[in-house]
């Protein structure tokens, strides 16, 4: 299944919920709750959060799927709210992307720092 047919999906099942009726602010908001809880996984992955001290939960690798899933789900919502073709939009971006950033460039770059 292409992204186009992803979003098409994503739309039918917001509008058969009135999900499609929600304002893109209050879309957008639940998208960064969303994006916060990959944050925290990371934060407990990379050991800055730990059970027990202080903290009552682990890093769950099964929940961070799912918190893809809706971070894709809530930003598709939210291209659809402004009628934006992800899958095209997506493509126009990364052509300008691959010219704007050259790969020997930035490989030089990237072994250098990380």
């Amino acid at each position: 299944m292409d992204l186009k047919e992803i979003q098409r999906k994503d739309r039918v099942f917001c509008e058969e919920r009135g999900w499609d009726k929600f304002p893109p602010s209050l879309v957008l908001i639940h998208l960064y709750e969303e994006l916060s809880e990959v944050g925290e996984y990371i934060l407990y992955k990379d050991g800055y959060k730990k059970s027990g001290m202080g903290n009552d939960k682990d890093a769950d690798y099964e929940n961070l799927k799912r918190e893809f899933g809706q971070i894709l789900s809530l930003l598709m919502q939210l291209a659809n709210s402004f009628e934006i073709d992800l899958e095209s939009s997506f493509l126009s971006e990364f052509e300008i992307m691959q010219k704007r950033f050259g790969k020997e460039e930035w490989k030089k770059y990237t072994d250098k720092i990380v």
